[in-house]
């Protein structure tokens, strides 16, 4: 049985993804993690946990919400869709996984594809054509920029309204 895989993208760095990322595997038990990490000088898929659940990490954060398993990759750009297959197959024996990481968002393809924003006029390089692919759009403020033209948008503290959002798209999806 092959895993959803919901992407969680940013407009930029501390946007709010490790945030949604948490509340979602608070939300629907059973679902695993993967957090990529940019390094130009060595790739890795790192499962320890003794590692994985250090202080302060992402992926501390991640288990602590709930995920099932968390899988940490470490790469340079152009190796990063060979480690995500890799660990994709990893976790195939969970149903879903939390893909965190413009990178690896692009290199997973997910079936759902939730994008967060803080400041709509500072997206990063690339980051735009995730937005516009995005399913769900979440933004990191009190109010929501009428220029996010998208049916499913909240704000970050809407948990509930984007959680019956991403599980009615996820009702949709053949697994």
């Amino acid at each position: 049985m092959k895993p959803f895989i919901i992407g969680i993208a940013g407009a930029h760095s501390g946007s709010g993804k490790t945030i949604v990322a948490c509340e979602i595997l608070r939300k629907i038990k059973g679902l695993s993690a993967i957090k990529y990490t940019k390094s130009s000088l060595y790739s890795s898929i790192i499962d320890n946990p003794l590692i994985l659940s250090e202080k302060g990490k992402d992926t501390a954060r991640m288990l602590k919400a709930g995920a099932e398993k968390v899988l940490w990759i470490q790469s340079p750009p152009e190796e990063l869709t060979s480690l995500i297959n890799i660990a994709i197959s990893m976790l195939t024996g969970c149903k879903g996984i939390v893909i965190e990481g413009n990178s690896a968002v692009k290199a997973a393809n997910p079936d759902i594809l939730i994008f967060i924003s803080r400041d709509i006029k500072k997206i990063k390089p690339g980051a735009d054509i995730l937005m516009k692919k995005a399913n769900i759009l979440i933004y990191n403020g009190t109010d929501i920029p009428d220029n996010l033209h998208n049916k499913n948008k909240f704000t970050i503290g809407d948990i509930d309204g984007y959680m019956k959002s991403l599980k009615n798209l996820l009702s949709k999806i053949e697994i």
